[in-house]
């Protein structure tokens, strides 16, 4: 019998990756509106072995379960099902699911922007691409608040001929502003 009194489990580290423009746009029509091999690569290398969490939306436009990685889908339909996935009707039963099962030391959040504006309060650290583009789009990443995260890492993206950078942020204890760590 389970012990009802304990907290449900949570994923020691929540972290939202993304990839955005500069105009906080991350998708359009159901699509990225680049192509950036390397992100890709990062993406995957980053995420194997953990869970990702990601609204309905952002599972059909990916299209399929990833493989080495467990896809957490909320949706708010109950008759919603896809090979591959757990579904969760909330973002507190995705961070469940995340936690109770493997790889769930660090849960990973994928999008989209109402997953991502969700998640955010409870994040701790954000992976972005930034990409020096800005289209037009119909979704966006939410403001990130330098009183609320600091940049820790920020590496120049090689490869493309789009101009990208890979910056980590973590969630400020203090509110102090710190410059990148070197």
């Amino acid at each position: 019998m389970p012990d009802l009194t304990s907290p449900a489990p949570s994923p020691s580290r929540i972290t939202l990756i993304a990839a955005v423009a500069r105009n906080g746009v991350i998708g359009v029509d159901g699509d990225m509106p680049w192509r950036i091999p390397e992100d890709f690569a990062f993406f995957k290398r980053t995420t194997m072995g953990h869970p990702m969490i990601m609204g309905r939306a952002t599972f059909d436009s990916i299209g399929r379960p990833l493989p080495g990685r467990r896809s957490i889908v909320v949706t708010r339909s109950r008759t919603w099902c896809a090979d591959g996935v757990e579904v969760a009707h909330s973002l507190d039963a995705a961070f469940e699911l995340a936690a109770a099962g493997e790889g769930g030391e660090e849960t990973f959040v994928i999008g989209g922007g109402q997953i991502y504006r969700q998640a955010l309060p409870r994040a701790d650290r954000l992976l972005i691409t930034e990409v020096d583009l800005a289209p037009e789009g119909t979704v966006t990443f939410p403001d990130i608040d330098p009183g609320q995260w600091r940049e820790v890492a920020r590496v120049t993206g090689t490869g493309s001929d789009i101009s990208f950078d890979f910056v980590e942020y973590e969630r400020s204890t203090d509110g102090i502003l710190r410059p990148p760590r070197d």
